[in-house]
This record gives structure tokens, C-alpha cells and sequence, in this order.
């Protein structure tokens, strides 16, 4: 298991950035603009965890940004609800996330599509697990798993 990134909701980016950016001195690895969806993600990593050779390699800090409404509103988001989850890629997500089901995690979110999963701390924390590489090929009982509560 390799740790990827911690994802965090920003209600303002500009003064997002300003703040991990300028004042704390980290580095955009990169940044995903979802039009249809309206929201961009920005990925960010402190100067000495860039990895030089491959940015993409680099331990992050995923600041998602819901764009405002046509009517100004941005997303409101209560105090604490801000943290979005951890997020750790893994060499085979089948086998992962059977392990865990064998020790009696409960899988919120299977791998139905052979690339992603969600499952929660003891303490509510939700943690994405990804395939490393491309997607497996999809196979049961995970491409019918329903989810279990939320993730």
C-alpha cells in the first residue's frame, strides 16, 4: 500500500492556494477542471516530498473546489466536514479489499469498476484505495457488491 493523498474542501481556492502556496510554501503538482460537474481538483505536495523524476509520484494534498452556483452560492460546509478522506493506491484492489472483508471491515464503496474503493476508520475517517495501474478486469462478487452506507 502506498499513500497518495488527503483530500480537503476549500470553499474559496484563491485564498486556499494563497494560504498552502504562498504561505506555507508547498507546490502545485497538478490540477483537473471538471466543467460538467463544476468543480476542480488541485493537487498539492510540499517542496521536499516532490518526487523530481515523476510529480504524479509525490505524496498530496487534494484540494477539491465545488464552483459557485449561477446565483453566487458556493458549497456550504459545516465545520469539521471540510476533511474529505485519505487516499492509499494498492497493488491488486480485488485481493485488498478481500483481505479486509476477511477481517471484518465493512466495504462502503466496493471496486465494482476494478479501480476504486471506500471503507471507513474505527473513528468515521473515509479512505479511498485505487488500483495501481490501470483498472482490473471487472469480476464477482465486486461488480454486483452494493455500497454499505456512506463513504
Amino acid at each position: 500500500m502506498k499513500f497518495l493523498h488527503t483530500m480537503v474542501r476549500v470553499r474559496d481556492l484563491d485564498a486556499a492556494m494563497a494560504f498552502y502556496c504562498g504561505i506555507l510554501d508547498m507546490v502545485e503538482i497538478r490540477r483537473v477542471d471538471h466543467e460538467e460537474a463544476r468543480f476542480s481538483l488541485v493537487f498539492l505536495a510540499a517542496r521536499d516530498d516532490v518526487v523530481q523524476a515523476n510529480a504524479d509520484y509525490s505524496p498530496t494534498l487534494e484540494l477539491t473546489y465545488n464552483w459557485p452556483s449561477e446565483n453566487g452560492d458556493t458549497a456550504a460546509y459545516h465545520s469539521g466536514r471540510n476533511f474529505g478522506h485519505l487516499c492509499y493506491q494498492v497493488d491488486n484492489i480485488y485481493k485488498f479489499c478481500q483481505n479486509l472483508l476477511d477481517k471484518g471491515v465493512v466495504i462502503n464503496r466496493p471496486p465494482r469498476d476494478g479501480h476504486m474503493a471506500f471503507i471507513k476508520s474505527p473513528d468515521g475517517v473515509s479512505i479511498e484505495l485505487l488500483q495501481k495501474g490501470s483498472s482490473l478486469e471487472l469480476t464477482e462478487p465486486w461488480q454486483s457488491m452494493e455500497n454499505t452506507g456512506s463513504w
